[in-house]
């Protein structure tokens, strides 16, 4: 079983790129469970993902924790990075203090990634856990 402590060590050892929410999110199995945003493909959908999201008072308790509120969100750490570009934020450091957040809609995201299913090997595609 993932936990929020799980994700967040096993992506701190991941290099800094703006892809690596590319390709696929994997569980302990290998099984694929969420294959996240591209860079190119949040710039590509960018207006649509603000437009089709909620607003929420921010909390402190996310003060440079997009990973956080991605999980609380979402129930996975790898929109971490989405949450900071879709409201404009491009420093960790400067995901802290803001009077409300924008949280795109899972389904929407979802929306988005069809084409990227179709990338993926379908020998590798078990199961998706939204």
């Amino acid at each position: 079983m993932f936990t929020i402590d799980v994700e967040a060590k096993k992506n701190k050892l991941t290099p800094t790129n703006l892809d690596f929410m590319g390709v696929s999110y994997k569980n302990e199995k290998s099984n694929v469970v969420f294959p996240s945003p591209s860079f190119w493909l949040l710039e590509k959908f960018l207006f649509y993902l603000q437009a089709n999201s909620k607003k929420k008072k921010f909390e402190q308790k996310y003060n440079m924790r997009p990973d956080y509120l991605s999980y609380d969100e979402y129930s996975t750490t790898v929109l971490g990075p989405m949450l900071m570009y879709v409201n404009g934020v491009f420093c960790v450091e400067e995901f802290k203090d803001l009077n409300d957040i924008i949280i795109p809609k899972l389904s929407y995201i979802s929306e988005i990634l069809v084409d990227k299913f179709r990338e993926l090997p379908i020998d590798k595609l078990e199961v998706i856990n939204w």
